[in-house]
């Protein structure tokens, strides 16, 4: 591509969140010109989004840092199907009041990233409840499903893999493609939206939107996707053994949230500084460039950048504070997961009860294989008991999981 005009696609460029983009060239210009609003749809499906949606909430962050309008987008109607998109098996079907509720919890998030009003470039929030609710089911096949080739739909990776497998994929959540493609046309329509963005797997979906909006109102509209964030180990960004790394802090404490930045991989800082922070660019640099044990130092700061972004400053400094005690003083933080006990119980039960084992059948293998640790002791016994006293017992599974095992 030539050298970029608009601010927006050359921070998103630099900083490594763009996959594919419909007509870049088109999108620059216009980026360059005038504010864009754009969009990314949040499906309600749990009460709090995990850390493998921050990419998406970051690059709503970045549009309203170069002067264009977020729109977020919650699937109050498109959360009633599901989106297939890669995934193996259909997702359970929520009832109203729990996506309602879920909606109302997850809306707390994306106000610690955006800043909401009615100004240009301030932060908006949709839900496609408002609209989707209400389709007449005969008017819409006519109006909206004439657009689409069912031969097309097939074609798409998404689809291709539910049926290469020979797994089903109910005519339910066939439609939820033609229903994203119809949210853009929507808020192109209600709020001037010109883009959507995405996770890679919405490639299809974006693609179809962008289409339909061109062919029912003739307005250019654009796509932009992010790559699919892996781990240098190849895993899957947000996954740890204790389970998804929740961005609200009543499904995951503080401390736990810190740890999980500060135990990136060395070969990852760098690359997460850049997508999970705000600091510049050429600091990124500085820290990525440090290797032996000083690139602990890059952890920290990103540990301490992230979460100050979800969980506020306070949250973090107290978060950093309690890890530097733990780990450099050895002394027990009061900001670390804690499993109560009335009395002595089994060491399994405990490393379970801290969610650092999926099962007393991994603790124990864990046990065997002289990853567990109490009051900073090795423990090798199987059937070890813990007794928690008056003051709480450290216990730790590997370097990185610590927590207390307390009276109660």
């Amino acid at each position: 591509m030539t050298e970029l005009k608009s601010d927006l696609l050359r921070l998103l460029t630099e900083r490594g969140y763009v996959h594919q983009m419909t007509d870049a060239a088109a999108l620059d210009a216009l980026a360059a010109k005038q504010v864009v609003p754009g969009y990314i749809g949040f499906d309600p499906t749990a009460p709090s989004l995990h850390v493998g949606s921050l990419v998406q909430i970051m690059l709503l962050r970045r549009l309203q840092q170069t002067g264009h309008k977020p729109i977020v987008l919650m699937g109050g109607g498109t959360g009633k199907i599901g989106d297939p998109s890669f995934k193996d098996e259909a997702r359970k079907l929520l009832a109203e009041d729990g996506i309602n509720a879920n909606v109302a919890s997850i809306k707390r998030i994306f106000e610690r990233f955006l800043t909401f009003g009615d100004g240009p470039s301030d932060a908006i929030m949709l839900d496609n409840a408002e609209w989707l609710d209400r389709l007449e089911y005969i008017p819409f096949l006519r109006e909206v499903g004439q657009h689409f080739s069912v031969n097309r739909m097939l074609s798409f990776d998404s689809v291709k893999l539910r049926l290469d497998r020979e797994q089903s994929l109910s005519f339910l959540e066939f439609n939820y493609m033609i229903l994203q493609a119809y949210d853009f046309r929507e808020l192109s329509q209600r709020a001037g939206c010109r883009l959507q963005m995405g996770g890679s797997d919405q490639w299809g979906n974006i693609v179809n939107g962008v289409e339909l909006t061109r062919r029912m109102d003739g307005v250019e509209v654009f796509g932009v996707t992010t790559p699919l964030i892996t781990t240098a180990d190849g895993g899957k960004m947000g996954k740890t053994m204790a389970g998804a790394v929740w961005l609200h802090e009543d499904q995951l404490p503080h401390f736990d949230y810190w740890q999980f930045w500060r135990n990136t991989d060395d070969r990852d800082v760098g690359r997460f500084l850049r997508l999970f922070t705000d600091l510049p660019l050429d600091e990124i640099a500085r820290l990525e460039a440090l290797d032996g044990a000083e690139i602990n130092e890059a952890k920290k700061i990103l540990a301490n950048e992230a979460t100050a972004m979800c969980r506020g400053r306070a949250a973090a400094d107290e978060a950093a504070e309690t890890a530097r005690r733990t780990f450099e003083e050895g002394a027990s933080g009061a900001a670390l997961p804690t499993f109560a006990a009335s009395g002595a119980v089994p060491l399994v039960d405990a490393l379970v009860g801290l969610g650092f084992c999926a099962s007393k059948g991994e603790a124990r293998r864990l046990i065997k294989q002289g990853g567990a640790r109490v009051g900073g002791e090795k423990v090798s016994d199987e059937a070890a008991t813990v007794t928690p006293g008056a003051e709480p017992l450290r216990i730790s599974a590997g370097k990185k999981h610590h927590g207390l095992l307390v009276a109660g």
